[in-house]
């Protein structure tokens, strides 16, 4: 894979990011449990997340060893596999708390590299 593919499943990875941060933007996590289409739209954000994180060339990955490939790669395993037993808060939390990071840390590679 070249790194301009990369780079272009970077800025995925940030679109898809931000908008799961959007999706939640003035919601609690006890809405989650009663909207069905704000839980499937938020899991299938992350899966593409994660999908697109395991298609990231190994030298690319070892380039920015501040984003968690594995952990986020794992989280989009996790979904697909275990898609009868999602955990809502987890979910939730992963958007939350765990996206605010990857996003800041996205937006730097993605401006460092030009592809915004």
């Amino acid at each position: 894979m070249t790194q301009h593919n990369d780079m272009i499943r970077l800025r995925h990875m940030l679109d898809h990011a931000e908008e799961a941060v959007a999706l939640v933007a003035g919601k609690d996590k006890t809405g989650l449990k009663h909207d069905r289409v704000l839980e499937l739209a938020l899991i299938r954000l992350v899966e593409i997340i994660g999908e697109a994180f395991a298609k990231v060339s190994s030298d690319t990955q070892a380039k920015y060893p501040s984003i968690p490939w594995q952990q986020v790669i794992g989280m989009r395993n996790r979904l697909i596999h275990g898609y009868d037993s999602v955990d809502l808060d987890i979910l939730w939390d992963t958007i939350e708390i765990d996206l605010l990071p990857l996003i800041a840390e996205l937006r730097k590679i993605v401006s460092e590299t030009g592809e915004e």
